[in-house]
């Protein structure tokens, strides 16, 4: 019997590994850079829900009006939003820039995965069978506002680098044959980087010094065990304009007291830990700090308690 409408968005997430998986049971798709998005389609309204159920609908009206022009009558589709490059890479720090500014009219809604469609749930179905019809329902576009991602299947290993060789953030690799986990950071999904690159607490900031403005640098962590752990600071990536942004931001939540559960070594401006940005680096130091890191952007979908170092599985 058909269900009446699309179930509440709650997005299958993937595991962190050192190397992609090999053999002809795993997909391997672009890691995207941008934010993950769930597409609710039903009679004609649509409804675009962030990985925590913040409907940010208002910030991608370009995408809104593009789905309601699918022709389903409900559906729901998972995805991610993104601003591409003219060298056709996803660039996080340009999302974040146009989604600061209210609304985001020159992103693309990759879609990759279709979890219900007409009245019918998907998610108990292959994933190889739900990319076939949400390839069939996007005409297997790969041009305009919601396009479908393709896929390789097997050769991991050698997808992996040909990622590397062109600059991309990694890949994401997916088991075929199983069916979509809603809520679950799962095995069957593994995404593996090219470059090092999480999401980290901001704890506290710097003066700047000289000609800069804003804000020096920002000091980092991330949760074990509920305590804030230190793990660097980083004081590049910044453009003016979002040195000043941040400045703002992190003003208006200062305080007194140093939020890390040992002091770092330099002083600085303390603040309350609730904003969460994105960090590229080449590695971690033996004292547990970043070596060469470089800010890119605020995470507007990520919540501070679920920031830990992200250690890849064997």
């Amino acid at each position: 019997m058909p269900l009446a409408s699309p179930p509440r968005y709650r997005a299958q997430t993937a595991v962190l590994v050192e190397h992609p998986p090999e053999g002809d049971r795993w997909l391997h798709e672009e890691k995207l850079d941008g934010y993950r998005i769930g597409c609710r389609i039903d009679k004609g309204r649509v409804d675009l829900v962030s990985r925590r159920d913040h409907d940010w609908t208002d910030r991608f009206p370009a995408v809104r009006d593009a789905a309601k022009k699918l022709p389903v009558e409900n559906a729901l589709l998972d995805g991610e939003v993104a601003v591409v490059e003219p060298s056709g890479r996803t660039n996080f720090q340009e999302l974040q820039n146009a989604f600061d500014r209210g609304a985001a009219p020159n992103v693309v809604y990759f879609a990759f995965d279709l979890l219900f469609l007409d009245g019918e749930d998907l998610m108990r179905l292959p994933l190889e069978t739900r990319k076939a019809k949400l390839e069939t329902l996007l005409e297997g576009k790969r041009t305009g506002l919601i396009r479908w991602v393709s896929h390789i299947v097997g050769r991991g290993p050698e997808v992996f680098a040909a990622a590397r060789t062109h600059g991309l953030e990694g890949i994401v690799s997916k088991r075929r044959d199983v069916s979509y986990r809603p809520g679950k950071r799962d095995s069957s999904w593994q995404k593996t980087k090219c470059v090092q690159r999480q999401e980290f607490v901001l704890g506290g900031f710097t003066d700047p010094e000289g000609s800069r403005v804003g804000i020096g640098a920002l000091l980092l962590g991330y949760y074990d065990e509920g305590r804030l752990i230190y793990a660097g600071k980083v004081g590049t990536g910044f453009t003016q304009e979002l040195a000043l942004d941040l400045r703002r931001a992190l003003g208006a939540i200062e305080q007194s007291d140093c939020p890390f559960a040992e002091l770092p070594p330099e002083p600085a401006h303390w603040v309350k830990p609730k904003l969460v940005g994105e960090v590229m680096f080449t590695e971690w130091t033996h004292d547990g700090t970043l070596r060469h890191p470089s800010f890119k952007g605020l995470r507007r979908d990520k919540k501070p308690s679920d920031v830990r170092r992200e250690m890849p599985e064997r």
